[in-house]
């Protein structure tokens, strides 16, 4: 048994031949968040703590559909989203549809230390987060000039996708598709466990590409997108829809404590037979320290380490 960590900032249909300038800041941010969550994991931080700080980090992250990346709804405005969950406790908080609030996974925190629920959304996690002093500002702060970009290629497809789309040729206007999650990625999440076994995820995003208001994805709902026991902690990213529908974080603990599987046994089993081909990825730990990151996309940004000296930093499937 010791501690182990990882990370993911989307999984999708990334493609093989990426332009380095959108490549490596991304390989940059991974790596940079890896090693602040190896250094708090070393320094004998609480596994909730840790994802709570790596995944804050990618929040600020510009490169990655959430916090400041977050992309765009159908209006242009930005409805942010995330969860957070200790394995021990099973204590847990969710927020969604935050406009203003620059971390959305510390708030989710707060909600689950500092109420009586476990998700708060919209006006009255914005008023929440108003109320417990945490850093907000302007609504015009998450408006990037790339997320613009991607929300005008949406429309003129058609299309609600996850992210960083392939550009796609001009189609004339019909009924609205909905990408099946075949060339995007989305969402940010962490999960760790530390010597003692203790296990925590956290998990955010800023949703789909031309969603509609009021849309809620998988990040937020327990044992589907985010989901933690005295087993395992798992983080998905994908298409939220998908990932709902195959209950894809709360199955893969389900796997290792009713049918004795291991973890990667049981995060193999959810993605490649319970969602879709193209929909899903996670990245998990298990409470002896394991680590496994399967995806069934084309690609996955992620990033692990654990306490005998492994490490990997990765976009597409490992040769």
């Amino acid at each position: 048994m010791g501690w182990a960590i990882a990370l993911h900032g989307g999984a999708g249909d990334i493609p093989l031949n990426l332009p380095p300038e959108r490549r490596e800041p991304r390989e940059a941010a991974l790596r940079h968040c890896l090693d602040i969550g190896v250094a708090a994991l070393k320094s004998d931080k609480s596994p909730l703590d840790v994802v709570e700080l790596v995944v804050r980090e990618l929040e600020n992250c510009p490169n990655f559909n959430a916090g400041r990346g977050s992309v765009l709804t159908s209006e242009g405005t930005v409805e942010m989203e995330a969860c957070i969950m200790d394995g021990r406790t099973k204590k847990c908080g969710a927020v969604s549809g935050l406009t203003t609030v620059v971390n959305a996974i510390s708030l989710a925190r707060l909600v689950m230390e500092k109420t009586p629920h476990i998700y708060l959304a919209f006006d009255g996690a914005e008023r929440f987060a108003r109320e417990q002093g945490v850093e907000t500002v302007d609504k015009s702060h998450f408006i990037t000039s790339e997320n613009i970009e991607r929300l005008k290629q949406a429309k003129e497809a058609n299309r609600i996708q996850i992210d960083y789309t392939q550009p796609v040729p001009k189609e004339p206007a019909k009924e609205t598709v909905i990408a099946d999650g075949e060339s995007q990625v989305g969402t940010v999440g962490c999960v760790a466990v530390d010597s003692h076994g203790n296990l925590a995820t956290a998990t955010s995003t800023g949703g789909l590409v031309n969603k509609m208001v009021g849309r809620i994805g998988d990040t937020p709902i327990i044992g589907a997108g985010t989901y933690a026991n005295s087993l395992c902690a798992v983080s998905a990213t994908g298409k939220g829809e998908a990932i709902i529908q195959a209950t894809v974080a709360r199955d893969v603990a389900a796997l290792m404590e009713y049918k004795g599987l291991s973890l990667k046994e049981a995060a193999a089993y959810v993605v490649e037979k319970c969602a879709p081909k193209g929909t899903a990825g996670l990245v998990a730990v298990s409470a002896r320290g394991e680590v496994t990151m399967p995806f069934n996309t084309t690609g996955m940004f992620r990033a692990c380490a654990t306490e005998d000296g492994y490490s990997e930093i990765a976009i597409w499937p490992s040769v």
